[in-house]
């Protein structure tokens, strides 16, 4: 599943699932670009560190994806996008009459509208090269519903949309567009939270995850984001070619429930 000569973007991707892509697409050979809303040293670091890593172009450009004009720009900047990876997300939860309008619209805009003009810029580019892959990273939630999560259900349900429209549109072209829908995966993230879910419900480390992290995904393991590179991988090579307009969730039978 080579991807030499290949150039993917991958937004939100500083750390955990989206870095995890970027490391596994640079692993087949792909020059990557990494993005995040921060412009620090260590963030142009890790580029300089998966470049020297995998020998392959990566580098790093600021974006903030709530922000339109920075989303189109990430990709104006690239200079080329072969591979777009709509991975950046933000999370928040309350009851729907108590959930802050600001929240709504920041969820809205980073995890849905940010795809949208990603995709917009970089579909001229695809065209011009003749070859495109747009992988949008939907959720389990994307195709089923949790309580107190009112934006971020309708932001990964709009994913799920917005990825068959796209394949619709580009039907009839070498350019593919699908979804990957994840369940619980073990991020940096996650694993900072199962201290405090073992002190809340005074249990130890292997029942917190099974019965309460876990509760919803029938395997009982967390993926891993190496498994969702990996995945993105796939969806990005020849094998691939007549997959488009779909979902593939990697969330332990999860949506099989």
């Amino acid at each position: 599943m080579s991807l030499n000569g290949k150039t993917a973007i991958v937004t939100g991707s500083n750390s955990g699932i989206g870095l995890g892509i970027a490391r596994e697409l640079a692993k087949a050979g792909a020059n990557v670009v990494l993005n995040s809303f921060t412009d620090r040293d260590e963030d142009h670091a890790l580029a300089a560190e998966l470049s020297e890593e995998t020998g392959t172009s990566a580098r790093y450009i600021k974006a903030d994806m709530s922000k339109p004009d920075e989303c189109r720009a990430l990709i104006e900047q690239a200079g080329t996008c072969d591979i777009l990876v709509n991975n950046a997300g933000i999370q928040y939860v309350a009851p729907i009459d108590k959930f802050p309008t600001e929240k709504w619209d920041a969820i809205i805009a980073i995890n849905l509208s940010s795809a949208f003009h990603t995709t917009a810029a970089a579909l001229p580019m695809m065209r011009k090269a003749g070859w495109g892959r747009v992988v949008n990273i939907a959720s389990a939630h994307g195709l089923t519903a949790s309580p107190y999560k009112s934006a971020y259900i309708a932001a990964k349900h709009g994913i799920v949309g917005l990825t068959k429209t796209t394949a619709l549109e580009t039907a009839e072209e070498p350019i593919t567009a699908n979804a990957i829908c994840p369940g619980y995966v073990l991020t940096p993230l996650v694993e900072a939270q199962i201290p405090d879910q073992m002190k809340a419900h005074n249990m130890d480390r292997d029942t917190v995850v099974r019965e309460v992290m876990l509760s919803r995904q029938p395997s009982k393991e967390f993926a891993t984001v190496e498994q969702m590179g990996g995945t993105c991988v796939f969806l990005c090579s020849d094998s691939a070619a007549q997959i488009t307009g779909t979902t593939i969730s990697v969330d332990g039978g999860w949506t099989a429930l």
